[in-house]
This record gives structure tokens, C-alpha cells and sequence, in this order.
């Protein structure tokens, strides 16, 4: 089993919460607000805001086989929280991560939730009530969403020894439970 698949499969509990705490459901079925459009954008810039640049840093060496310049997403959010007339904050608590290992698996929860973000903005881009909103955050990769996606996992699935899963799970499940929490 690769990490990708190992982090997708104890991950699903933490996937699942951050859906249901989002409403993802109303966004197929067209009535999904703006409002819970702006709860999204919030919680997810605070997340942004909290861990890029400490997963960055963490990352540095592997820099280019990451595209780190090109998953920069906190500027971007940045620009949605000024669309939307949202007050940029902190979080009352802070994220650490201990290891590059726990930096793969928190960037595996950020590109993944751009990967799920690419079909929320297609489907909201035809929901009533979202005319004139830049999806600047979930639709950052364009038509490369998919390959960006996969790039990541090929090199996370290539730079992860079995031996470190558990710590990359650590630190998936550190983002999910921060994003969770500063909802």
C-alpha cells in the first residue's frame, strides 16, 4: 500500500467530519449559501494561515520536485476573504508540526481539500447567489487541478518509507483536527 493510499484510508473519518461541518451536501443539491461559503473561506484561511508557511519551511528540500511555488494558496484565500468582505484573523490555537513527515501529511489534507475545492467552485459557479464570486482558492490550479494532484502524490508516494507512515498520518491528522476545530 503507498502513504497516499494509507492516508486516504485513516483519513476518511476526518474527511467525512470536515464535510459535514461544511454542509458539502447542499452544494449538489443548489442550496448552499453564500454564507456557508464565507464559513468555508474562513476556516480554511486560518488553516492556510497557519500551516503553509510552517509546511514550506519544512519542505525545503524538496522544493522542486513539489512545485512549493506553485501550491502557494494563502495569498490566494487572502483574496477571497477581501471579495467577500471577511476580516482576516488568527486562530486562538496554534499548529505545530515536528517533522518534514509531518509537513507531507498536512500538505496532503491542503492539496486534497484543492482537488475537492475545484469541484465545489464548478458546481457553485452555477448555484444561485454566486454570481461574481472568484473561486481564486478552490479554483487556484485551473484546468491543471488533476495533474497538479497527481504529481503530488507520485512524489509523496516515492519520498515516504512505510516506516514513516504513521508519521505523515500524523500530521494529516493534525491539519484536519485544527481545521476542525477553528470553525
Amino acid at each position: 500500500m503507498t502513504v497516499s493510499e494509507y492516508l486516504k484510508q485513516n483519513t476518511a473519518s476526518y474527511h467525512d467530519a470536515a464535510e459535514k461541518l461544511f454542509n458539502s451536501k447542499k452544494i449538489f443539491s443548489k442550496t448552499f449559501t453564500l454564507e456557508d461559503y464565507k464559513k468555508i473561506i474562513r476556516s480554511n484561511y486560518l488553516m492556510l494561515l497557519h500551516s503553509e508557511d510552517k509546511i514550506f519551511k519544512k519542505l525545503n528540500k524538496y522544493s522542486e520536485k513539489l512545485q512549493l511555488s506553485d501550491r502557494m494558496k494563502l495569498p490566494l484565500i487572502e483574496k477571497d476573504l477581501k471579495s467577500l468582505l471577511l476580516k482576516k484573523a488568527v486562530a486562538g490555537s496554534e499548529l505545530e508540526l515536528t517533522s518534514q513527515h509531518e509537513a507531507l501529511g498536512a500538505m496532503y489534507v491542503i492539496e486534497g481539500s484543492t482537488l475537492g475545492g475545484n469541484v465545489i467552485a464548478k458546481q457553485l459557479s452555477k448555484t444561485d447567489g454566486f454570481d461574481g464570486i472568484t473561486f481564486n482558492f478552490f479554483g487556484c490550479y485551473h484546468e491543471n487541478t488533476g495533474a497538479m494532484w497527481k504529481s503530488f502524490k507520485e512524489t509523496l508516494d516515492a519520498e515516504v518509507h512505510e516506516n514513516n507512515y504513521d508519521e505523515v498520518l500524523s500530521g494529516a491528522k493534525k491539519l484536519y483536527s485544527f481545521l476542525l476545530n477553528v470553525s
